[in-house]
């Protein structure tokens, strides 16, 4: 049954990434109303008469949206029956299913009556939310073959708070970043890493999208740095774990390729396939920093029962 599980929380991670890259397709390509304002059929009608790229584009999403809907419930049943006994099981399975209806709603919502473009960037994060979860049931399952211990790897409190805070502002660029695109202010900066490298405090005569864009910008920036510092110090700390050590080089390597493709977005003039990296990116990058998390709750846990016990 593990094997079983396995394959269909790999089915489920991937599925959400395609859910991710598939809403970012959207965005990209205007086609959020490639189905008029039908939902969940397009056009009002079960097979569209009318076929249009921005048509196949919208319901190729939704129909990718329903499937991944249906493996998520489906891992969460089979978590539930042969795994819940493992802590953080129920609550990351009932989070990823809690924020895929959430996400869908959102989207139903867009089509019917239209949202603003600061609610709609809230779309991607929800969905990434989503797929953070089930990125980590599946690491949850494999880890039971590899009978892992949790209580082998201590993360010091300051640790343990610099990886909740860094999750938490990884997410508030994400936003930003889904902003950017929902705003249509990808191009509106010529340049890189300034809006005009000429003339880069040339604050007054910014408009408002590119006061998003530059916002983004900055927010990446300091991410980009943060991480870099917070790397170092784990390496140096946490060098006999290979999951530290390992985890947090990879997470350096995806920051790197996410700055990297950024960039690119603005010199390839918003090239699709660029633009759908710097997504796939980010949640890649989003889902270590989930999985680190995930290692701090255990870690402190462990020292709570630890301090317990000697004080009993």
């Amino acid at each position: 049954m593990i094997k079983t599980l396995k394959w269909l929380s790999i089915v489920s991670t991937v599925g959400m990434l395609f859910l991710l890259l598939g809403g970012a397709l959207v965005t990209k390509t205007g086609s959020a109303d490639g189905c008029g304002d039908s939902w969940p059929l397009c056009e009002g009608e079960f097979l569209p008469s009318n076929i249009t790229p921005e048509l196949v584009i919208e319901l190729s999403h939704r129909l990718v949206t329903g499937v991944v809907g249906f493996a998520v419930v489906a891992l969460t049943i089979m978590a539930w029956k042969y795994i819940g006994h493992i802590r953080e099981v129920k609550f990351l399975t009932s989070l990823s299913v809690i924020f895929l209806i959430i996400q869908a709603l959102i989207g139903a919502a867009a089509v019917l009556w239209g949202q603003s473009d600061f609610v709609l960037a809230a779309h991607f994060g929800i969905s990434l939310i989503s797929f953070a979860a089930v990125f980590l049931v599946m690491l949850l399952i494999f880890e039971i073959d590899r009978k892992f211990d949790a209580a082998s790897l201590v993360i010091q409190k300051k640790h343990r708070v610099e990886i909740y805070a860094i999750t938490i502002y990884t997410y508030i660029v994400v936003y930003t970043g889904a902003l950017v695109r929902h705003a249509e202010a990808n191009l509106v900066c010529a340049d890189w890493p300034f809006c005009t490298n000429t003339s880069p405090l040339s604050f007054q005569s910014y408009s408002l999208e590119q006061w998003i864009q530059m916002g983004h910008r900055l927010a990446a920036g300091l991410l980009f740095i943060w991480t870099i510092t917070l790397v170092i110090r784990m390496v140096k700390y946490y060098r006999t774990s290979r999951i530290m050590y390992w985890g947090w080089l990879t997470s350096l390597a995806l920051i790197t390729l996410q700055v990297f493709f950024g960039a690119m977005i603005i010199f390839t003039l918003l090239n699709l396939g660029i633009a759908l990296m710097h997504a796939l990116v980010i949640s890649c990058y989003f889902g270590m920093l989930s999985y680190f998390v995930l290692l701090s709750s255990r870690s402190a846990k462990y020292e709570k029962s630890l301090h317990d016990v000697n004080s009993n």
